[in-house]
């Protein structure tokens, strides 16, 4: 996987840091909790660009996860940033912070990242389909991760690819589940089954939710609607998703369309397989 912040926006932050002081670089990246890697060395000049790449060595940046933490450290940077600019001593001017500011925002928005707001979101990136391409990395399916790199290239450019695949997605989490337990799910098996019958072996069904439990009819309400996002993801494959010709007046969704149906599908698909994940390290 690649990496979803590049080297050189990394870098841009880290010679930030080099103008500042050890305590506050432990400081910032310790408040995000951003891991430290202590028996790393590396080959930089000076303690502070050394120190900022001791986190960063800690750090995978390809798992959204991580990349989380250190943008709110980077979020942190620009708005000491912002507030510099803002508050000029006796109306001057401060170049530095200005300069650097827009260095910093410009190197993130080429990685697909926008500052605004005191916040740093994606744009180019989509959170629920990073996280579940880290959570379904445990899983050797090259399907699943073809599925998911064509989500993440259709959302803007073919929003019905995209609705279509992430129906797929959904069906191919379900199989890859079911075969996990040793089942082989029926070729003729639409979507609703595929989840009911993983919902089934991973105990999902209302019917394993005990009344005294507590918040039990809310539990029992949602896990109900599961089978209600399947469905919905069926209909609307097969009103504007790809897998069926369309008449040449055809109009279909825009990418906001996709972006909901994408994260209704990888939300579910991520929560199928970590309660896969879970039920086994339960078993272990």
């Amino acid at each position: 996987m690649t990496d979803l912040i590049s080297k050189k926006t990394r870098t841009a932050f880290r010679e930030y840091f080099v103008e500042t002081t050890l305590r506050t670089i432990s400081d910032e990246f310790d408040a995000a909790d951003v891991p430290f890697a202590s028996d790393y060395s590396p080959q930089e000049s000076g303690q502070r660009r050394s120190l900022v790449e001791q986190y960063y060595h800690a750090v995978n940046f390809s798992s959204w996860r991580d990349v989380q933490k250190v943008l709110r450290v980077y979020e942190s940077v620009l708005t000491e940033l912002e507030e510099r600019v803002k508050n000029r001593p006796w109306g001057g001017k401060n170049d530095y912070a200005e300069k650097k500011l827009a260095l910093l925002i410009v190197n993130l928005k080429r990685d697909g990242f926008v500052y605004s707001d005191g916040r740093v979101t994606a744009v180019a990136h989509n959170p629920t389909i990073e996280e579940l391409a880290e959570t379904a990395s445990g899983f050797d399916s090259k399907v699943l991760r073809q599925q998911i790199d064509r989500i993440r290239n259709a959302i803007e450019d073919d929003p019905d690819l995209a609705i279509g695949t992430a129906k797929e997605l959904v069906e191919t989490t379900c199989r890859t589940i079911l075969a996990d337990y040793g089942l082989t799910a029926d070729t003729g098996w639409d979507v609703t089954r595929l989840v009911k019958e993983a919902r089934g072996v991973l105990k999902l069904v209302p019917e394993d939710v005990p009344d005294s439990a507590k918040g039990a009819e809310t539990i029992k309400r949602m896990l109900s609607n599961l089978g209600q996002i399947s469905q919905g993801l069926a209909e609307l494959r097969n009103l504007y998703g790809t897998g069926h010709g369309k008449d040449g007046q055809f109009k279909g969704l825009g990418p906001r369309h996709a972006r909901l149906v994408v994260g209704c599908a990888t939300t579910l698909a991520t929560f199928l397989f970590e309660t896969h994940e879970f039920r086994k390290e339960k078993t272990i």
